[in-house]
């Protein structure tokens, strides 16, 4: 057999002649590697999506142009779709091609779930299936394609999806502010969240960018660190977890103020007899039985992009119960160490009924460990309605040291588990130091402690034999540190006594003078929470003496609280309030308006008093002792909502924020008209590249002042 190769440079081709025993004419295309190399991709929720190039093809052995995932972002990260995925099929249609997916992703309405098929290298032949929610809350810019430009050598955006065909199914309000802005509605509250400048080349790890908190030079470890495998529920999600989650619901059609109707009107009247319903255990209790209609459980995703007020992880599990259920609303609560900020998506699984449902954050107590996420009880249906219902609260009496109550939690697999336990102590204050990187930490509270509990990543509710809550079983994070650099995180759990609960949801029901938010397309009216902005622990007053405190204080302190026998001492105020100027470390708090105080309900109380009563100076008549001497003082109270931050900024490769509670619990705001905070930073950006850093302040830009956000934008538009 004789072959001849004919190569004809000028057309670029080549034939192959072969002589004997047939002759043949076979003509190939000769390509250079330039052009067969992908100069477009598809930026989809942080995703980077483009057709297989050659030198991937080869490596995975998979065809030229496959629809290929080269970083997975939030939205495929959380359904567990890993890195090097090529995507087969999307929302029921085949994708061969990068255009067939843009084709698809036009059709579908924000917060839609549709499955996806793909395959890895790792296991070629073999399709895996999960579910996709499309963004909803715009925690990221709309789909953009990126085209490199042989000329200049950029790369140029363009819009993917040319008409506005991702119409939110359910509760977005868009909008543009400053530069190149989003405007994000987070439970009827927007939500700015703004992207200045071009889009930063940014390192990625584990499909989702790696965003510091380090004050230099820290690394990818500061967001997972002290992450162990031993069960514990707050853990950064591994890229083989398939989360197939559902992002908050929040409808934009506002149809007037509502009142909330009583939720007598939709609990249940009638059996638990819908298929699957749980069978009947003839172990439980009568409380187990009676609450766990009422238990839910959380899994909640923050976006990278929205790891603000010091969030230390993007996945968080635990265990709420319903305390609200109407027709027209519902309201579960859960512990902070579960929902810790609003930019959140929250999914919710019910005890009661078999149903995943997307959960919206409408209330984060700005000193308690609790919050408050509202669900629409139209996506339950007619069966799920009729079983769900709101559990009795009992916020009085106050439990006591020797009480019997019945923990119950939910497991994993919404299982519901009791024990009963014996209350060892009703009122233990806690004193937690803020972490490196600071977060939400609970100061000022009294929690419950137990003989006997089911371990430090158990959460759920604490009843009495009628099913009836006294309090939620709640999780609190902290950090060990270890020396002087490191520390590791770690979580345990204490009851929260219901009674501050019960008071904001009957402020909800009432009809309270707050701000409105937008839920389940009703407006809202949200309670303010009045509060004294003064970090606080207990002393005993046998120390108490020690330090001058006089007999009649000491006598009149135990005569208003035989069991405590304490007083409460300033350790710091918070900066930037109003109280920060009258109060100094070491002053011991004896009484509110010639009344003793002995502990932070106390406080509360005055606090409170002050609305009933209309002061509109806001401020408290306090006796403290101070250095040996008795000081009478007018301290002023701040006012606060429950939404949290509502404003981040995303700019040059870090997260810029107002400072958090946390942030002036350490007592110091710049001098130069404070500035605005830098909450974190991505690697490889520009902030990285010039030294800018998580927990700095950004006071000045170009000679100009930049006190707050709106000053930031500004400047730098």
């Amino acid at each position: 057999m004789t072959v001849n190769l004919v190569v004809r440079l000028a057309s670029l081709s080549f034939s192959i002649m072969i002589a004997e025993p047939n002759t043949s004419s076979l003509v190939f295309q000769v390509q250079d590697l330039h052009s067969i190399t992908p100069d477009y991709f598809l930026e989809v929720s942080g995703a980077v999506i483009h057709p297989l190039s050659y030198q991937q093809a080869r490596n995975f052995r998979f065809p030229c142009g496959l629809v290929y995932v080269a970083e997975p972002g939030y939205m495929l990260f959380r359904a567990g779709v890993p890195r090097h995925a090529i995507i087969k099929k999307f929302a029921g249609e085949e994708i061969s091609r990068l255009e067939d997916l843009i084709s698809v992703l036009s059709k579908l309405s924000r917060g839609a779930r549709v499955p996806i098929e793909y395959s890895s290298y790792t296991d070629r032949h073999r399709r895996k299936s999960v579910l996709v929610t499309i963004d909803r809350h715009e925690w990221y810019a709309p789909p953009q394609i990126y085209t490199r430009n042989d000329s200049s050598g950029l790369w140029s955006a363009n819009p993917a999806i040319l008409s506005e065909v991702l119409m939110p199914s359910s509760g977005i309000n868009g909008g543009v502010q400053g530069v190149a802005s989003q405007t994000v509605s987070i439970c009827g509250e927007l939500v700015h969240m703004e992207h200045m400048h071009q889009r930063n080349n940014q390192e990625l790890t584990d499909g989702v960018t790696s965003m510091e908190t380090a004050c230099e030079h820290a690394s990818a470890e500061s967001i997972s660190r002290g992450e162990s495998d031993n069960g514990r529920k707050k853990r950064r999600v591994e890229e083989n977890i398939s989360a197939d989650g559902v992002v908050a619901d929040c409808s934009p059609h506002e149809s007037g103020d509502a009142r909330l109707e009583d939720s007598s009107t939709m609990e249940n009247a009638g059996s638990r007899d819908y298929f699957g319903a749980p069978a009947a255990t003839t172990n439980a209790s009568f409380a187990e039985s009676v609450i766990e209609p009422t238990l839910v459980m959380f899994e909640v995703h923050v976006p990278p992009s929205c790891m603000i007020d010091g969030v230390h992880s993007q996945h968080f599990f635990g265990t709420g119960v319903i305390i609200y259920h109407s027709q027209s609303m519902g309201l579960v609560v859960v512990d902070k160490n579960t929902v810790a900020i609003s930019a959140s998506d929250v999914m919710l699984s019910f005890a009661a009924f078999p149903i995943e449902i997307p959960g919206e954050v409408v209330f984060l107590h700005p000193v308690h460990n609790f919050a408050l996420i509202a669900y629409d009880p139209s996506s339950l249906g007619v069966a799920g309605a009729s079983v769900v219902r709101a559990a009795e609260l009992l916020p009085e009496p106050a439990l006591r040291r020797g009480d019997s109550v019945y923990l119950v939690g939910l497991s994993r697999s919404l299982q519901a588990t009791s024990r009963k336990s014996i209350v060892t102590n009703p009122c233990a204050a806690l004193n937690i130091s803020s972490a490196d990187c600071p977060r939400y930490r609970a100061m000022n509270m009294e929690v419950i402690e137990l003989d006997t509990d089911f371990g430090s990543t158990f959460s759920g509710v604490l009843t009495d034999e009628h099913g009836r809550v006294q309090a939620i079983w709640g999780s609190f994070s902290t950090q060990v540190k270890f020396g002087c650099s490191s520390s590791e995180d770690h979580q345990f759990v204490r009851g929260i006594p219901i009674y501050t609960i019960s008071r904001v949801l009957d402020k909800i029901i009432s009809g309270a003078s707050g701000p409105s938010l937008l839920i389940n397309g009703v407006k809202r009216p949200m309670p303010l929470v009045r509060i004294l902005e003064v970090e606080l622990y207990p002393t005993l007053l046998s120390k108490a003496r020690s330090f001058g405190l006089s007999d009649d204080w000491v006598q009149a302190l135990v005569k208003k609280d035989p069991v405590r026998r304490q007083v409460l001492r300033v350790k710091g105020c918070l900066a930037g309030s109003k109280a920060e100027n009258m109060l100094e470390q070491g002053d011991m708090m004896l009484a509110i308006n010639k009344q003793p105080v002995t502990c932070f309900h106390d406080i509360e109380n005055a606090c409170q008093a002050l609305d009933k009563d209309g002061e509109d100076n806001g401020k408290l008549d306090i006796t403290i002792f101070r250095q040996g001497r008795e000081i009478e003082l007018q301290v002023g109270t701040d006012v606060r909502d429950g939404n949290g931050t509502t404003r981040v900024i995303n700019w040059c490769g870090c997260i810029v924020q107002d400072p958090h509670p946390a942030v002036r619990a350490l007592g110091f705001l710049p001098e130069e008209g404070h500035g605005v905070y830098v909450a974190r930073w991505c690697h490889g950006s520009p902030v990285h590249r010039y030294g800018l850093y998580a927990l700095q302040w950004i006071v000045e830009i170009n000679g100009k002042r930049t006190p707050d956000l709106e000053a930031f934008v500004n400047v730098t538009k």
